[in-house]
């Protein structure tokens, strides 16, 4: 590589001095300031990690309430009005500050390691992202705290979300939450799509991206295309309800099915937002676990790539019911029927590498297989509900509920459980207990299917979705009883995951490097990593690098340690291009996200927080973007 004379450059060192100057050079500054200054994708990582597994337990606590009121007919337990808010505050989590937030969490802290590079791109808008979308979980959170948490499901379906209808401000704060975290989700994306193009190890050519990035990339590009639709929804319904526009009234030339396309055009691109992650978690799993790559890599890659291509032409089969033209709704039927094929070729990925390979049961390995049963129940349904003659009879049903269910607790948490052991001693150096991961697993796998199993039969015999309760006459109550019964087991795994995870940070094994004999670069480092990732950036010669080189990994030399200093590499083939800087810590970002913040929160009660809160805005960019006047920065 070509580098400044003038500078002091890694080659110039040896190990031990190498990786103290470059410690001291990277790490994070001391102090709650220097925490809130932080742009360290693993700090972040965690963070994001962290707070979405709070509001995972938060929107799990709701759950188990609304069970509690469905347990028995004609219960009392809960009101119709907080049981509406409860039913919306737990989709409205779920979906969207825990299922899409826990995936892109991953990849900002694993994506860097696994492509061999020190950080992630637009670090600074890394910790931006992060900050919108803690104030827009908690904005969320303390409305339905001082009882104004919105209670019109997590789709806010119109009439009933517009002001005639619903006078309060709930509408209004579910909306502009949507609006809090696609923002986030949205510079995440962009910051995965760069980190994979542009800052890969050399010798990272495109088929030897570890399957999880190529998920990620994948995942990137449908945030980047589908959430915008939502953010277009949300905004139009917080100006109708504000300023008098007319987008989905009818009377005025606008129309309530807006509504729903703009909606769904996001929301069935959302299941694979969710279900792409899951995959490649599977895919990296199962390959440590089965000693032995993933047959098919080709395959796996096209069929993520297909998936997605696919998830933008199956929006309307939530509308069946809606009055279509037939042509319309067989072609989406069609659609929706035919996005099983890439799924379906990726298990069959996964079953040929275990069957090839020398499966080694441990806990992740076992979450990797629970997801493969309880994927293909949901995937089974899935194309029942395609169907439009099936669709039409179960719509609103409890039948709905649990295929959903199925697909996105199958497809999405059952590998992140697996993906939490696996990753654990990557990220805190200690080994989560054995013996209780398997009674994790164990009762997540006997929990989920005695709760939302009997949920296909409920629909089948006709109750509706979206009740608070039911009339003894009705003979729902025994089924009822029992998924309220699976889900409090299903509750009781996840207490075993957090006591575990406890417990494991304090007296966990100790973990080393590489405690799973790993093939990928992010266990190249130690574990946890240090702040720079790697002493010296590797040179990767081989899909699994770390079982093709098991000796010592060849790296490349030339980048300052007198600065942070990134190594771009070109698209296709990886090949050393340039040296880049690195942004350095900045309280920016977060001044940034409080100005934001006081902006879209004043937006919902009045037009003149447009005007006012802009600019605050615009000085605190002007001071994130403001030149250091470096000599770096004038080269």
């Amino acid at each position: 590589m070509l580098a400044d004379e003038r500078e002091l450059r890694d080659d110039a060192l040896n190990g031990l001095e190498l990786a103290t100057r470059l410690e001291r050079l990277w790490r994070t500054p001391s102090g709650l300031l220097g925490a809130l200054m932080s742009v360290d994708h693993k700090v972040i990582g965690r963070r994001y990690i962290v707070t979405a597994f709070a509001f995972l337990l938060l929107g799990g606590a709701l759950a188990i309430l609304m069970r509690i009121q469905l347990a028995g007919p004609e219960q009392t337990f809960l009101s119709p009005d907080k049981y509406n808010q409860i039913f919306t505050m737990h989709g409205s989590t779920m979906m969207f500050l825990f299922a899409v937030p826990v995936m892109e969490a991953f990849a900002v802290y694993l994506v860097p390691l696994m492509v061999g590079t020190r950080n992630i791109a637009f670090p600074r808008l890394n910790a931006f992202s992060y900050w919108m979308f803690l104030f827009g979980g908690c904005f969320l959170w303390i409305s339905f705290l001082l009882n104004v948490g919105p209670d019109v499901g997590w789709f806010a379906y119109v009439p009933l979300s517009s002001l005639q209808y619903t006078p309060t401000k709930r509408p209004d704060v579910w909306a502009q939450m949507i609006t809090f975290t696609e923002v986030a989700a949205l510079a995440v994306s962009v910051e995965i799509v760069v980190t994979v193009f542009k800052l890969r190890a050399p010798g990272m050519t495109l088929d030897r991206i570890p399957l999880f990035v190529w998920a990620m990339l994948v995942t990137s590009f449908l945030v980047m295309f589908a959430m915008p639709s939502i953010m277009v929804a949300s905004t139009s319904l917080i100006l109708d309800r504000l300023v008098n526009t007319r987008f989905y009234d009818p009377s005025s030339g606008g129309h309530p099915l807006l509504w729903q396309h703009l909606f769904w055009f996001f929301g069935h691109p959302e299941v694979y937002i969710i279900f792409i992650p899951g995959t490649g978690m599977v895919s990296m799993i199962l390959g440590t676990f089965a000693r032995r790559p993933v047959i098919g890599y080709p395959v796996v890659i096209l069929s993520l790539i297909a998936t997605g291509f696919l998830s933008f032409g199956l929006w309307v089969h939530h509308m069946f019911v809606t009055g279509l033209p037939q042509l319309g709704a067989g072609l989406f039927t069609a659609s929706s029927m035919l996005i099983a094929v890439p799924s379906g070729l990726q298990i069959f990925c996964w079953l040929a590498t275990l069957w090839d390979g020398r499966p080694v049961y441990r806990t992740p390995l076992l979450f990797v297989i629970g997801f493969i049963v309880v994927f293909v129940l949901g995937g089974l349904s899935g194309v029942m509900v395609a169907s439009v003659p099936i669709d039409t009879q179960v719509h609103d049903t409890y039948f709905v509920v649990a295929h959903f269910h199925y697909v996105l607790i199958g497809g999405a948490v059952f590998p992140l459980i697996g993906a939490v052991y696996y990753w654990f001693p990557k990220i805190t150096g200690r080994m989560l207990s054995e013996t209780l991961g398997r009674w994790n697993f164990w009762l997540a796998l006997i929990g989920f299917n005695v709760a939302f199993f009997p949920m296909h039969i409920l629909g089948l015999i006709g109750m509706p979705r979206r009740v608070y309760t039911y009339t003894a006459d009705m003979d729902w109550a025994h089924l009822n009883l029992v998924s309220s019964g699976g889900a409090v087991v299903f509750a009781i795994s996840f207490a075993i995951l957090l006591a575990n995870v406890i417990y494991s940070l304090r007296r966990g094994a100790l973990a080393g490097d590489n405690p799973w004999d790993a093939s990928t670069l992010e266990w190249a480092t130690s574990s946890p990593p240090p702040p720079q990732n790697f002493d010296r950036i590797p040179v990767v010669k081989h899909r699994d690098p770390l079982w093709f080189d098991n000796e010592s990994l060849p790296v490349v030399a030339g980048l300052s340690i007198e600065r942070r200093e990134v190594l771009l590499t070109s698209l296709a083939e990886a090949e050393p291009q340039t040296r880049e800087a690195s942004p350095e810590p900045s309280v920016w970002p977060l001044i940034t996200a409080i100005t934001t913040t006081i902006f879209f929160i004043g937006s919902i009660f009045t037009p003149w927080a447009v005007l006012w809160g802009t600019p605050p805005m615009a000085v605190a960019l002007i001071g994130w973007f403001w030149p250091s006047g470096s000599r770096e920065d004038e080269e």
